[in-house]
């Protein structure tokens, strides 16, 4: 008898642990659902719908999905953004990886460039866009200035006004903003390697090459795997630098799909068929973290 109630009270205290927990909680899931659930399912809600949200409601079904699978327009705009993304992700791995390996070494002064490295990823990104705007500015761009004095070109070139110079240049800004994050990233598990390991290789006999594909790989892969997930779908839905440098254009060198959908939406006022865009980007992102998880699972 005493057993079943030292059970019955020591349940009703877990029972209370447990309320306590969920109430601590249920702030942060509230928000959630206000600020990421609610308008994903609505987003959700209006891609069935050929819409301007407020006074056009014609339901169309999946009219834009099918759209979307059939028209060029977004295969183009797609494949342009996956472009960029490999393009950037790449850029920020070898920069990202060149400048850890050089602070994971012990040298006067590594403290203070370490901040100094980290500083493209403080500052804001329109801030970002803006500087480079004025830099690659085809008249008074400071850019254009340093070639010229170099004799590497005799005239002024409009980097973000050329069909075919604005895509890299864009490109090129993206790495210098990103890249920061990821050599923050590998650095810490450079870190987290022990110098033990190193020491081993060397006695069996590795050199520098085997050393890097035998310990420091291997010992990065899991801070590596999350790192080019986050990564890639973070810069595959990247907008303000590319609308604030180019807006697209000129014509569609820069039209990413976020820029796309944008215009789609604010411009064309068919909410709708942006709204079904975005559903199959966040598609995308999901099964691009699956790819990556499924790829990188096995040595």
């Amino acid at each position: 008898m005493a057993s079943a109630v030292k059970r019955k009270t020591s349940s009703g205290k877990v029972q209370r642990y447990n309320r306590t927990g969920y109430k601590f909680i249920s702030p942060a899931v509230i928000m959630m659902a206000a600020l990421i659930v609610y308008p994903m399912l609505y987003g959700v809600y209006l891609s069935f719908y050929n819409t301007n949200l407020v006074n056009k409601w014609k339901f169309v079904g999946l009219k834009y999905y099918i759209q979307a699978f059939t028209q060029s327009e977004f295969y183009n705009s797609v494949f342009l953004t996956f472009l960029f993304m490999i393009l950037v992700v790449a850029g920020h791995f070898i920069v990202g990886f060149i400048l850890a390996s050089i602070l994971n070494k012990e040298f006067f002064g590594r403290t203070l460039f370490r901040v100094i490295f980290m500083l493209p990823w403080l500052f804001p990104e329109t801030v970002i866009a803006l500087l480079f705007t004025w830099i690659l500015n085809p008249m008074y761009g400071i850019f254009n200035s340093i070639l010229k004095s170099l004799g590497i070109i005799s005239s002024n070139i409009s980097w973000l006004g050329s069909a075919n110079l604005a895509f890299p240049a864009v490109v090129v800004v993206c790495i210098w903003k990103g890249y920061p994050m990821v050599m923050t990233m590998i650095l810490s598990g450079l870190q987290g390697i022990s110098s033990d390991l190193y020491e081993a290789a060397r006695i069996d006999g590795a050199n520098k090459w085997q050393q890097f594909l035998h310990v420091t790989l291997p010992g990065l892969k899991p801070v590596m795997t999350t790192t080019i997930i986050l990564d890639s779908v973070w810069w595959f839905k990247q907008y303000t630098l590319v609308y604030t440098m180019t807006g697209g254009g000129p014509g569609t060198a820069t039209n990413l799909i976020s820029l796309n959908i944008y215009g789609t939406a604010f411009n064309d006022l068919r909410f709708g068929k942006a709204a079904a865009w975005g559903i199959i980007v966040f598609v995308i992102c999901y099964l691009i973290s699956k790819v990556y998880r499924v790829v990188l699972r096995d040595d």
